[in-house]
């Protein structure tokens, strides 16, 4: 019986203009009424979700894993329950992949802002930064050293073709010693080593003692296979490329039908 049910944000419980549709709102708040967890698990940070949470109308304690995992927590007031971070040195290290790809912007995520390494931000991690209402600050590498807060992603970011050309570049050499996930055409995240959803959603798991096999996910990108996999029933949205409705269970509705709404009623709620 399922007991928890986590949800990808973009592509996923938003539509594709990055609205919460009400019927997910809900089929979300008829699952806890019926005493399921609700897990919100995506790439996002904490300013780019929580907008979206509050809107959910959810008073008791549930649960958000971010950063693609990285960082785990509850929702009564926003503490942190789990955290894995990039180290300076990563950092140093991981900004020195774009030294001669000037095409190829860096951008540093935190629970609390985003960091240009450079001078001007451009227009896609501008762009990027105001769809998930964070700030995005110009920071130069040379005082990389100074961000006080935990870093739990480095985002390559650029026009398709330049990312493309960078992943097949570097991809090998990356992930040897991080995590690293093409999640959009214009980004490829890097994550600390052996991090990933499902690693966010199995801390989860262990804490309230809850086995896989109780969990549904329901995800579309690339960056939501380990969950799905991880999960004791997976649902992909109808949206969501062949190589991912490849780990799921059942395909539910896309992104601006509801689908979450649907998986929720259809597969949990009616059974």
């Amino acid at each position: 019986m399922i007991q928890l049910i986590a949800i990808d944000m973009d592509g996923t419980l938003l539509d594709s203009q990055k609205k919460l549709p009400q019927e997910n709102i809900n089929a979300i708040q008829e699952a806890v009424a019926a005493g399921i967890k609700i897990v919100i698990c995506t790439g996002r940070s904490q300013a780019g979700v929580k907008p979206y949470f509050d809107q959910l109308g959810l008073h008791e304690e549930e649960y958000v894993i971010l950063n693609n995992g990285c960082s785990l927590h509850e929702t009564l007031n926003w503490s942190t329950l789990y955290g894995k971070s990039l180290s300076h040195s990563d950092i140093l290290d991981l900004q020195s992949y774009v030294d001669d790809h000037l095409e190829v912007d860096l951008v540093l995520a935190t629970n609390k802002d985003y960091y240009f390494v450079g001078e001007k931000p451009s227009e896609i991690a501008q762009a990027d930064a105001d769809s998930v209402f964070t700030n995005l600050l110009p920071i130069k590498k040379e005082a990389l050293s100074t961000i006080e807060e935990p870093v739990y992603n480095a985002m390559y970011m650029g026009t398709q073709e330049a990312i493309d050309a960078f992943q097949n570049q570097y991809e090998i050499e990356i992930v040897n010693a991080y995590t690293g996930v093409r999640s959009q055409d214009f980004l490829y995240e890097v994550l600390p080593q052996h991090s990933n959803k499902a690693t966010g959603l199995a801390e989860l798991v262990k804490r309230l003692g809850l086995d896989p096999s109780q969990i549904m996910t329901i995800g579309d990108g690339n960056n939501d296979i380990e969950m799905l996999d991880f999960s004791g029933f997976a649902v992909a949205m109808e949206n969501a490329s062949e190589a991912v409705k490849g780990h799921a269970d059942k395909i539910t509705l896309n992104n601006d039908q509801a689908g979450v709404a649907y998986a929720i009623r259809e597969f949990v709620l009616k059974s």
